[in-house]
């Protein structure tokens, strides 16, 4: 019985998780373990643990991080996680960790794990995004992991370029898209009921996320967003936000939300929709905008256009589908505008085919002894060419 523990800390990676949790959950050689952490636990994010706990998972462990969104405060927060973290660790006593993407609460975890000798399963390492410092948490992660789970060839190529043993990579494209294919989605009447909003003539979903690294204040970029989103004809767009990561930056980023969409009769805002409403919305609006993954991850997979603003997701694999601009206000009305006459109904989603859950249980089960893992070599790129 391997025991597995699968840590989430957000809204976003507990929607990629879900259907690897229900695979594990239901597979008669694994114990499902799950540590909750971050915005889960926070009530100005939504107190969204108890949507898992909805879901039918059992919360094995709760690990306080959010403290602050100032760098300070995001320091202490991973000071709090990883001690909270070795204690959970420690109490759980867990086979094998699974981690997922690059925020400071996961960083957190794959240092308890480091220190306390358990593997630990990365999943979307070797991505790039140039303008936030997820990047460096991102690869730092992927060099305290033993099994790699990529979303793409070029990711993959990544995470050996850091040493990692090619015989433990896998490309297994990106799990946001299994729940696209193995769930069903809310049609039109249903979300106008369950979430209080009234679509119109045209949609938008929009996300938008600090840049943690760019020299422009993020409340700036938002600020340029809004100001593009006034330039469109008054009453013929219904415009829905979810709010901000607890990332540097990200209260100030929600305050602003809030104060236009309450000034905005055809805006609604939430904390979190969670991913059933947020795929469903994603489905039904006539472009997604912004700067967060799920425009490259999943938006594809319905074809939809997609406005990615700043550098946030800059160096990702992109859809054909994505069209990129400045956070300019006349920069962003200009690619909503170019946005809204792309023909997206032979995109292809770069990330898969939505069976990534299952690749990834089927390939950890076939590690009988996964302490064998902790000790790893650095497999050098001179070397492996002979040079």
């Amino acid at each position: 019985m391997k025991k597995i523990c699968v840590v989430t800390g957000s809204r976003a990676d507990y929607g990629l998780l879900y259907w690897l949790m229900k695979d594990i959950q239901a597979d008669v050689g694994c114990q499902l373990q799950v540590a909750v952490t971050g915005m889960h636990l926070a009530a100005e994010f939504g107190l969204t643990w108890q949507a898992i706990e909805s879901d039918g998972f059992r919360i094995d462990a709760r690990i306080e991080t959010v403290q602050s969104d100032t760098a300070t405060g995001t320091a202490r927060s991973i000071g709090l996680g990883t001690t909270g973290f070795g204690a959970a660790f420690d109490t759980l006593k867990p086979n094998l960790i699974v981690l997922l993407g690059d925020r400071y609460e996961i960083f957190a975890a794959a240092q308890a794990a480091l220190v306390a000798r358990i593997p630990v399963a990365h999943i979307a390492g070797g991505d790039t995004t140039e303008g936030a410092y997820d990047e460096a948490i991102r690869h730092s992660i992927s060099k305290m992991a033993h099994l790699h789970f990529v979303t793409s060839e070029k990711a993959a190529r990544r995470v050996k370029q850091l040493g990692e043993n090619p015989a433990h990579v896998f490309n297994v494209g990106s799990p946001g898209i299994d729940f696209i294919k193995r769930a069903q989605l809310l049609g039109r009447a249903e979300l106008e009921l369950q979430l209080g909003l009234r679509f119109s003539q045209r949609n938008l979903l929009i996300t938008f996320h600090p840049a943690t690294l760019d020299a422009e204040p993020p409340a700036a970029q938002l600020k340029a967003l809004l100001t593009a989103l006034d330039s469109l004809p008054a009453g013929q767009y219904g415009l829905f936000f979810t709010k901000s990561n607890a990332d540097t930056g990200g209260r100030e980023l929600n305050r602003m939300v809030d104060e236009y969409v309450a000034t905005h009769p055809c805006a609604r805002a939430y904390v979190s929709l969670g991913q059933l409403f947020y795929l469903s919305l994603m489905a039904q609006v006539d472009a997604v905008v912004g700067n967060s993954s799920s425009g490259l991850y999943e938006a594809p997979s319905f074809r939809k256009p997609v406005v990615n603003i700043g550098d946030r997701q800059k160096g990702r694999l992109m859809a054909d589908c994505v069209v990129n601009c400045t956070p300019d206000p006349q920069a962003i009305a200009a690619a909503i505008r170019v946005a809204f006459d792309i023909d997206c109904s032979k995109t292809v989603n770069p990330y898969g085919d939505g069976e990534s859950s299952r690749r990834i249980l089927q390939t950890i089960k076939q590690f009988d002894d996964l302490p064998a893992l902790i000790k790893k070599h650095f497999f050098d790129a001179a070397n492996r060419n002979g040079r």
